[in-house]
Parts: structure tokens; C-alpha cells; sequence
């Protein structure tokens, strides 16, 4: 799969915006649904379909996003309460392997490993605009939930900021 593109930040809940492949075809569609108790994201592909959707957790110790797909919870990710030297943030995927994002989570420079093997990478350095980030997804993987997991991260990283 090509590197996909998106942009770095929402800016706020209502915003929509288009994630697409290096040609600049869009590939998905991610809109943040306004007027919500929580934060909610749907993910849909180009006809439309939805792939994903992103809430947050309401009530939970730590912060928590749960993606979901046909109204089944796929992903729940938190970031780990032990990450010496780096930003890890925990994915945990129902009925498989749970992923790890490892990196520097906040400039946008981060693997996705499933048992230390990279099965996507996020960067910046792709792409001469500043609020753009790429996303190399390893062929097979399931882009519709890797592009999930990376609005969600972005999503709950930009709200520790502002706490």
C-alpha cells in the first residue's frame, strides 16, 4: 500500500478531512462528528462505507479511545502507564494481536509494531508541509484500523497537551 497522507491535527470536533495516496487520491474520508458528549470520528472509504469509528472512553482511570467497525468494538487504545525514554501507547485489537505504538509519538515520528515486528510507520519527514504526516502501512494490514489508531493517538495526544 502507498504511503497515505493526513493532516497533523484536528482542529476541532466537526472538522472533516480527507486522507489520500501518494497520487493525492483520496482513500478515506475521516469526519468529526460535532455536537457529541465525547469525541467521535467516523472512518469511511471512498463509497462511503464506513470502516471505523473512533469514541472516546467516558469513564475509564485512564484516557481511552475504543474503535469500532459494524458497532463491534475492534481496538481500545491508552497510552502505557511505564514507557521509560519514549512514548508507548497500547492498542489492544479483539480477536488478534495487540499492537504497540512506539516513538516520538508527539512530532509524529512513530512505529506501529505487532510483536516487534514494524507493520506501519508514521512520519513527518515525507512531506515539506508542516502539518502533514504520512502513513507507510505494511501491504496486508488492515489501513482502514492503522489510520484509526493514528487520528485516535493524534487526538488523545493534542488533549494531554491541553490538561
Amino acid at each position: 500500500m502507498p504511503t497515505l497522507k493526513l493532516r497533523q491535527r484536528l482542529l476541532s470536533l466537526g472538522e472533516d478531512f480527507d486522507v489520500t495516496d501518494d497520487a493525492g487520491r483520496r482513500v478515506f474520508k475521516v469526519d468529526g462528528k460535532l455536537l457529541r458528549i465525547r469525541e467521535t470520528f467516523v472512518i469511511e472509504d471512498t463509497e462511503g462505507k464506513e470502516v471505523a469509528t473512533i469514541r472516546q472512553k467516558l469513564i475509564a482511570v485512564r484516557e481511552t479511545m475504543r474503535i469500532t467497525r459494524d458497532g463491534k468494538t475492534i481496538a481500545s487504545i491508552r497510552k502505557a502507564l511505564i514507557a521509560p525514554f519514549r512514548d508507548k501507547w497500547m492498542i489492544d485489537v479483539e480477536g488478534g494481536k495487540d499492537l504497540v505504538a512506539k516513538g516520538d509519538i508527539l512530532d509524529h515520528e512513530y512505529e506501529l509494531l505487532r510483536d516487534d515486528e514494524t507493520i506501519a510507520t508514521v512520519s513527518k519527514r515525507w512531506f515539506t508541509l508542516r502539518d502533514t504526516y504520512g502513513i507507510d502501512i505494511r501491504e496486508g494490514e488492515d489501513a482502514g484500523l492503522i489510520v484509526a489508531v493514528a487520528v485516535a493517538i493524534d487526538e488523545m495526544v493534542h488533549d494531554e497537551e491541553k490538561s
